[in-house]
């Protein structure tokens, strides 16, 4: 009987190896400060897994933008159901009853939705200026934010390189579109389509999504999602879109997804809505593609180690917030992974 309630106790309090203990020490240092859970798996088992700040295996934690790559996944299902006729489609024709459209030129008609999964679309839209008529703080206080997105101006200069796609720019705006855009393709609201065709198969079924004043649901970031429905859909996209024995995702989809199609900035990379950068450790290098969002969350899946790593935080805003994730991860994650294997 004792044995069974420490190992329930173990358990629910993230047993884990001792080359893990690292960890606990670096965020009792703070060096990762408001850290809510850290899972690391490999080869689908769970190799460490600790709650942290009152969290617990139950709670839904808010990883900000690090769920755009989930609506790139949504976008990869519904190419693949026929609802969308390809990474080519013009990604307004899909959005035709909300025309006619402010600042409707050409260059907006030619957006493609492969232009908004690698964030160089012709959108004026670029988070990362306050003075961009995109960023996303000013879609916040509409009421309809797929009008404001649709009505965007395009970019006078916006020219494409000899890959066929601009230049890169963080842009909320377009993401939400592309959810905007599945739904009506599929005729079915976008949360269930996702429910239905990505958390499913998963066995994911606690979620909540962020929305519009006027319901319109967020596909840009915060949908909340247990850390172990994090891990299970890195597990999916290092599976090749795989989980229990059928295609979720298109494998030629995934592969796509993780692929450098635009450099973002330095020392990271985009692809399909996912992020890639190169981890150091102290016994080499190693790449990983990873979904991020605000406040030091962090979804990295190691391809070359079957592994994955899920760190939540709620560090919004502060600066350093990325850095101090992956100073976590190279630093203490990475080694006991890597090192002496």
């Amino acid at each position: 009987m004792w044995i069974l309630l420490i190992a329930l106790f173990l358990w629910g309090c993230g047993a884990s190896p001792a080359r893990y203990d690292g960890i606990a020490g670096a965020l009792t240092r703070g060096d990762a400060p408001k850290t809510t859970s850290v899972l690391v798996t490999r080869g689908g088992q769970v190799e460490y897994e600790r709650y942290f700040a009152d969290a617990t295996p139950e709670t839904l934690h808010d990883t900000r933008s690090a769920t755009k790559s989930l609506t790139a996944l949504a976008v990869g299902i519904a190419i693949e159901r026929h609802a969308l006729s390809g990474l080519d489609a013009p990604a307004f024709a899909y959005l035709s009853d909300l025309a006619p459209f402010a600042h409707d030129e050409p260059g907006k008609a030619a957006i493609t939705i492969e232009d908004l999964l690698t964030m160089s679309s012709a959108l004026d839209c670029n988070d990362d200026d306050d003075a961009s008529p995109g960023n996303e703080e000013n879609m916040y206080p509409k009421q309809v934010w797929a009008r404001w997105a649709v009505d965007l101006p395009v970019r006078a200069d916006y020219q494409r390189d000899a890959s066929r796609r601009g230049p890169w720019h963080y842009c909320t705006a377009g993401v939400f579109l592309l959810g905007q855009i599945v739904q009506r393709a599929a005729h079915q609201p976008i949360d269930r389509f996702m429910a239905e065709h990505l958390f499913a198969p998963l066995g994911i079924t606690r979620w909540e999504f962020s929305k519009s004043p006027t319901g319109e649901i967020m596909t840009g970031g915060g949908l909340r999602l247990r850390t172990r429905d994090l891990a299970a859909l890195a597990r999916l996209v290092l599976a090749h879109g795989r989980a229990g024995g059928a295609q979720v995702v298109p494998a030629a989809f995934v592969d796509a997804a993780l692929k450098v199609h635009r450099e973002a900035m330095p020392e990271q990379h985009y692809g399909y809505l996912f992020w890639t950068r190169v981890y150091q450790t102290p016994c080499g290098t190693q790449t990983g593609w990873f979904m991020g969002g605000n406040g030091g969350n962090a979804v990295v899946m190691f391809p070359a180690l079957d592994a994955a790593v899920v760190v939540t935080r709620t560090n919004y805003n502060m600066r350093g917030m990325h850095q101090q994730t992956t100073h976590l991860i190279e630093d203490e994650i990475l080694p006991a992974l890597t090192c002496g294997r």
